[in-house]
């Protein structure tokens, strides 16, 4: 388990840290070793284009040519830089839990170019230095300055918190400074913001190290001139004489932007999926640090349009590849929809803060549905491959031959033209034990079951507690406080939705006649060291059925234990995975197989498919149907789909009755 937020002095515990449990053999510890020992340093030689036959990148020589250290000219998208600046955040976020030299040594060196490349004024923007001088601040509609600046500021806070090495944070204060004497209320100033929201939250973190409420009150101004009129995007354009540089964009509208009204007039969740989880991100952090209630409440409306209407039964958002974006309630297509990683990832950052602002169970459910399913799905077992798109449903040749899918891949790819999900799900993983718990007073809420040894800081003194538990596959978990004041805390234990029963003992002695508090089980007590609470929730398998208001998915079920959604892959199944229908009564079978996928829990059951020498094979319809015969399926985690080569992928099964 990694270490958690961190501020102020680095290598000191803050409220939430957590700290690492080196050697545990748990579920995400396996993803973490896999993060450090191979996705990192393929990364590195991606952004360096020193592996063969992928999309380049050039992300780093775009720095050394800004730098003045190199010849050449710009690469890549205008928001290149942000790739590096999200490999040096996932480095960060591991050196808090496996210390390498050799990868330290590479983020030093990068952070010197990065120094390099900065002007004298503190501007840093390898697109800008190198394709367009002169012309910065000219198109924050298109440009993505501010949101390279916030995954800068994001990488110098966790690289500050990792080693105490002050020289990237020394960066971004300087461009930060310079944003902050650039864009304002004053007359002298833009007032402009961000086309795609990042800076905001960024500045939040960089308040919160620093102690400087000016980068708190700069993030409050780009939020709140988000959407008034009169349109600064408009205003913009025409200022620079109607020139483009993603000519795009133009066709999306105001919504594709979160634009559309004012933050705090929003009630839905519109445009471009990963802006909007970015955006309200900042949204909650600044309703909670400032104690604004008409933010909290668009935060609290939007949510719930979100993931009450519009979010997919992985945690997956996005339903149109055009624009990457929602489109209208229950507007939910299977196998042409986007659900990116990015999003996936940026809707785990939004529920986090979420439960900072209030400890509610359907906020850490939809984090724990996010992290387990929809953005895992974005990383193949080896750590080299990944989806930028996470279908529903996957037919190979359908994607392949009709122009309108082509953004639906049947396989994990090595690298991307537009490489933002690789980054982004590596440091989800590298930083997971900030999400496990939150602190609050005198009580200690316990939002994710994950295996490793936490310390909190409750009041200011040291609380200590390892978690041992099988998730996701078993749901025992052991928690044993190692450290703890002599004073009354709670622990309090969060029992998922998706849980009929559970039962909790503390010491061995059953803990009941306690009401569950937003859906956490309270235990409230003076722990002693060894004292030991233990949790079990029952994980039967669930089917689980959609809003009959949902076209593509009405009349199907979907297979569910514990916090997996699990799916049909060809490689157990056989093709033409959408002729299956579920038995009556399919009499689950759980198994687990230490060989299959890096050692899972496989979901077996009863189905039928047709016996196709029954169906006149010259007839394309016919008024008869054709026989069925009963078959037995096997279903893996989401997650885990497509690790085994080129194949079909299906997670809403027909609906069956007896098979007929």
């Amino acid at each position: 388990m990694t270490p958690s937020d961190t501020s102020g002095t680095p290598g000191v515990a803050a409220k939430d840290a957590v700290a690492a449990a080196p050697g545990l053999a748990t579920f995400w510890r396996r993803y973490q070793d896999l993060v450090s020992e191979t996705a990192l340093p393929y990364q590195w030689e991606a952004l360096n284009d020193r592996i063969p036959g992928i999309e380049p990148s050039h992300a780093v020589r775009n720095f050394k040519i800004a730098a003045g250290l190199e010849k050449g000219d710009f690469y890549g998208f205008v928001f290149q830089d942000s790739d590096v600046a999200k490999w040096l955040e996932t480095l960060s976020f591991n050196l808090l839990h496996h210390r390498d030299p050799r990868l330290e040594q590479h983020a030093d060196e990068v952070i010197e170019l990065i120094e390099k490349a900065q002007g004298p004024d503190g501007y840093l923007n390898t697109y800008f230095t190198i394709k367009e001088p002169g012309k910065r601040w000219t198109n924050l509609h298109e440009g993505h300055e501010l949101y390279c600046a916030g995954h800068f500021i994001e990488a110098a806070v966790a690289y500050y918190e990792a080693t105490g090495k002050r020289r990237l944070l020394d960066v971004v204060r300087r461009y930060a400074d310079l944003i902050d004497s650039t864009f304002g209320p004053e007359p002298s100033k833009l007032r402009g913001y961000c086309g795609h929201p990042e800076i905001e939250l960024a500045l939040v973190k960089l308040s919160e190290v620093t102690g400087d409420t000016k980068y708190l009150n700069l993030a409050r101004f780009f939020i709140d001139e988000r959407g008034r009129e009169p349109y600064y995007f408009d205003i913009e354009y025409e200022k620079r004489g109607r020139t483009h540089i993603l000519p795009e964009l133009r066709h999306f509208g105001r919504e594709y932007l979160q634009a559309h009204v004012p933050v705090r007039e929003q009630s839905a969740a519109e445009g471009h999926a990963v802006r909007l989880t970015y955006l309200y991100s900042a949204v909650a952090d600044l309703a909670r640090l400032s104690e604004d209630a008409s933010l909290r409440d668009a935060c609290i409306r939007v949510w719930e349009n979100a993931t009450g209407k519009r979010m997919y039964v992985t945690g997956g958002i996005g339903s149109t590849s055009f624009g990457e974006s929602f489109t209208f309630d229950y507007d939910l297509p299977l196998d042409s929809m986007y659900a990116e990683t990015c999003a996936s990832v940026g809707m785990v950052f939004w529920a986090h803060r979420m439960l900072k602002l209030e400890v509610e169970r359907r906020y850490a459910d939809v984090m724990e549905l996010e992290l387990y399913n929809g953005a895992l799905s974005g990383i193949s077992l080896d750590g080299t491959r990944y989806f930028y798109v996470n279908p529903l449903e996957s037919f190979p040749e359908r994607s392949a031959r009709n122009p309108g899918l082509r953004h639906v891949k049947s396989e994990r790819q090595r690298w991307y033209s537009c490489s933002c999900c690789p980054s982004n799900i590596t440091r989800l993983i590298a930083s997971l034990g900030r999400y496990v718990y939150t602190v609050q007073g005198n009580s200690i809420s316990t939002h994710l079951y994950v295996g490793g040894e936490a310390e909190l800081l409750v009041d200011g003194k040291r609380f200590r507690v390892e978690q041992t538990t099988g998730y996701p596959y078993d749901g025992s978990v052991r928690m044993t406080i190692q450290d703890a004041p002599d004073e009354e805390i709670a622990i309090s234990l969060r029992v998922p939705g998706w849980c009929g029963r559970y039962s909790c003992t503390v010491n061995g002695r059953p803990w009941t006649d306690v009401e569950l508090e937003k859906g956490y089980l309270p235990v409230r007590r003076r722990w002693k060291n060894g004292d030991v609470v233990e949790l079990a929730l029952e994980m039967p398998v669930r089917l689980i059925r959609s809003h009959p208001n949902v076209r593509s998915s009405w009349g199907k079920v979907c297979c569910a234990r514990g916090p997996l959604i699990y799916c049909l892959e060809e490689a157990d199944n056989g093709p033409g995975l959408h002729d299956i229908s579920l038995a009556e009564d399919p009499t689950w079978t759980v198994t687990r197989d230490s060989g299959l996928l890096g050692g899972t829990a496989t979901i077996e059951g009863k189905a039928f498919r047709t016996e196709m020498g029954s169906w006149d094979d010259s007839a394309l319809y016919a008024s008869d149907g054709a026989n069925r015969r009963p078959v037995s399926i096997k279903a893996v985690p989401y997650a885990l789909w497509g690790n085994r080569g080129r194949g079909e992928m299906l997670v809403w099964i027909n609906s069956g009755r007896s098979g007929t």
